[in-house]
């Protein structure tokens, strides 16, 4: 897509404040261009935070900002189906930058009530970002799509230095931590990459945003109650709230004790390894207390075969294609199967990890007659006759085509 000719020099630019982002204002009004900021709380800051990005962005010269609450988005159309499918990308990375697609489809809303088609964002050319913002809005409709980032990489090797110290020339200050790491913070939880990081050193001490460190857990053990209704958590300790809130308690509950951070090294879109720092308390406590209730409801078949259309539904989401018609289709599965997914469970911390240690559900599928390895509504024959049967086809393998045992010629 083109850049805007001159009858139209109005721009939306998605908007967090960091270095990227920042840079981009003035080298976007530098090109002859009005520059409307738009900052989608994705539930990632408090009223301070949101305060300093409104202030920056026209302290660096925007015509006029926008912010807009984006936490209730991202629990019906992120977590929601997260957590219902119970995957992570590459079994370890919980998505959790996917607030990308809703600010995406914000920004471009906020382009048709300006009256332009031009949409700005900070994303550099090397990560994922500019595959998930530059396809979302291909999806979304004909839009113009300008990226600065990536426009001077072909002058600048060293591109966040350069960003940083064209910020400083026009009197503008950069926070220390932008500098070294990016760190993207929402709802979901907290990424840094960057620094040490990328040379897959130790993380410093400032990649610690919402997990404290093992010396500063509390001493007593934590238990929480989470109640789901066909999947989705509606409770907190009996508490009914609404999502985003129940994700932002368990952020500060689990954080406290350490749970939710890890290190990942993905395979990313563009073919380079990425290494990241994340932290999502909330995120592992609803996904772990969902699949025990879960294991205990679905039939056999259904906790086999639904692994499978969740992890595709990762893979769609991690890769940019969040509005992709099989992505839609596949989640349509991952719903119904949610049917009798309804219940409590009961979570415990000490720190670290957290357990599901009780369930309770009217759904649970239980034999009055019979508990697994204790007792049985069956006799003995009608086991050994299973047995027996199940066995058949390799039993007669056995027999008819035998093999050789190791050490035997």
């Amino acid at each position: 897509m083109s850049q805007s000719t001159a009858s139209n020099k109005k721009v939306v630019l998605a908007f967090s404040g960091g270095l990227d982002t920042s840079f981009c204002v003035p080298y976007l009004r530098e090109r002859g261009y009005d520059v409307v900021t738009l900052f989608v709380d994705t539930g990632g800051v408090d009223d301070a935070e949101r305060a300093y990005i409104e202030q920056r962005a026209r302290d660096l010269g925007a015509v006029e900002h926008v912010t807009e609450s984006g936490a209730q988005p991202i629990w019906d159309d992120v977590v929601v189906p997260l957590v219902i499918g119970g995957q992570l990308y590459q079994d370890v990375y919980p998505l959790l930058v996917s607030d990308r697609y809703i600010i995406v489809e914000r920004a471009l809303a906020l382009c048709d009530a300006r009256g332009t088609r031009v949409f700005a964002h900070g994303c550099t050319g090397m990560g994922n970002d500019q595959v998930r913002f530059d396809q979302t809005v291909r999806s979304l409709g004909d839009y113009d799509i300008v990226a600065p980032i990536r426009d001077i990489q072909h002058e600048h090797h060293a591109v966040r230095a350069y960003e940083a110290e064209y910020l400083q020339k026009l009197g503008h200050h950069v926070r220390p931590k932008t500098a070294k790491y990016s760190i993207n913070v929402n709802l979901l939880g907290v990424t840094a990459s960057g620094s040490e990081i990328d040379e897959f050193q130790a993380p410093g001490p400032e990649t610690w945003q919402m997990c404290a460190r093992p010396e500063s857990w509390p001493k007593q053990p934590a238990r929480i109650d989470i109640e789901f209704e066909r999947g989705v958590a509606i409770k907190l300790d009996g508490e009914a709230m609404p999502g985003p809130e129940i994700l932002r308690r368990l952020n500060e509950r689990l954080g406290a004790y350490g749970v939710g951070r890890n290190i990942y090294t993905g395979d990313t879109t563009i073919g380079l390894k990425g290494r990241i720092v994340f932290e999502c308390p909330g995120i592992t406590g609803l996904m772990t207390a969902h699949r025990a209730l879960e294991e205990a409801i679905l039939t056999a078949n259904q906790n086999g075969f639904k692994p499978l259309v969740a992890k595709k539904w990762v893979e769609l989401v991690y890769r940019g294609f969040f509005f992709e018609p099989l992505k839609d289709d596949l989640e349509a599965f991952l719903r119904s199967s949610q049917t009798f997914v309804s219940g409590t469970v009961t979570l415990e911390t000490a720190g670290g990890v957290v357990t599901p240690v009780a369930v309770r559900s009217e759904h649970i599928l239980r034999n009055k007659g019979a508990v697994y390895a204790q007792s049985a509504d069956w006799d003995a024959r009608e086991a050994e006759g299973f047995i027996k049967l199940l066995g058949m086809s390799s039993t007669l393998s056995a027999r008819v085509n035998p093999r050789r045992r190791p050490g035997q010629r």
